[in-house]
């Protein structure tokens, strides 16, 4: 029996757990590696809006935090809620809810680049990992999300709604003395305050309160504010 396109590619790309150049398990080996990278897919994601979940945000955020301290390169966070879920979904229904959540996250992966993280954090809770980023081109850019969301109509059912999201956001640099946990506080406190704004905006950190503690060089400084 012929083997098919997909199953000369699998035993192409597996190689004998024992070494031995002839082997005949070859098929099984690849089958049950395409398994286990599914699994650890499943693992990862959000299962209704097919971003990553908690558990992958915790495990990149630390990861790209720990880059930071090496690298001396910062690591920007961004969190935002949607304003108002609960009326939403008392009037339309959960889900409403749903159809909003996944066309938000639609949006957000549209607008980041490859490198960057977008994470359904909790709820109507969505973290934006900015890796090797300054905190303005992070507030930037979700600034334009933002303004993407808010401007959207999404088609329900038996409705068309807009949403908006409040926004919080912070950098973590090389000379940050908090840990994950706390790192996560002071962007949700922002997110908080966002709230406590009128929401549909966002807040972050003090640009002058940042420069005195980033260890951005002059010349870099200088070549990123003509870029923006």
């Amino acid at each position: 029996m012929k083997k098919s396109k997909q199953e000369k590619t699998r035993q192409k790309d597996a190689s004998c757990p024992v070494g031995e150049s002839s082997c005949e398990w070859l098929d099984e080996v690849a089958r049950l590696r395409a398994q286990v990278d599914e699994l650890s897919q499943l693992v990862a994601t959000d299962t209704l809006t097919g971003l990553f979940n908690l558990r992958h945000f915790k495990q990149a955020m630390q990861a790209e935090m720990d880059r930071s301290k090496r690298s001396s390169i910062p690591t920007s966070l961004v969190m935002a809620e949607v304003d108002h879920y609960q009326a939403l979904n008392d009037e339309h229904g959960r889900e409403a809810g749903n159809q909003v959540l996944k066309k938000i996250a639609e949006i957000c992966r549209g607008e980041v680049r490859t490198t960057d993280l977008v994470c359904r954090y909790s709820g109507e809770v969505f973290a934006i990992i900015f890796p090797e980023t300054h905190l303005n081109l992070a507030v930037k850019v979700a600034d334009r999300i933002r303004q993407e969301i808010a401007d959207t109509a999404i088609k329900l059912e038996d409705a068309e709604v807009k949403v908006t999201v409040s926004m919080g956001a912070s950098v973590y640099v090389k000379t940050s003395v908090i840990d994950l946990v706390e790192f996560v506080d002071s962007v949700d406190r922002f997110l908080y305050e966002a709230k406590q704004s009128g929401r549909n905006c966002i807040c972050h950190i003090d640009y002058a309160e940042l420069r005195s503690v980033t260890e951005i060089g002059a010349p870099e400084r200088i070549l990123r504010i003509a870029r923006d």
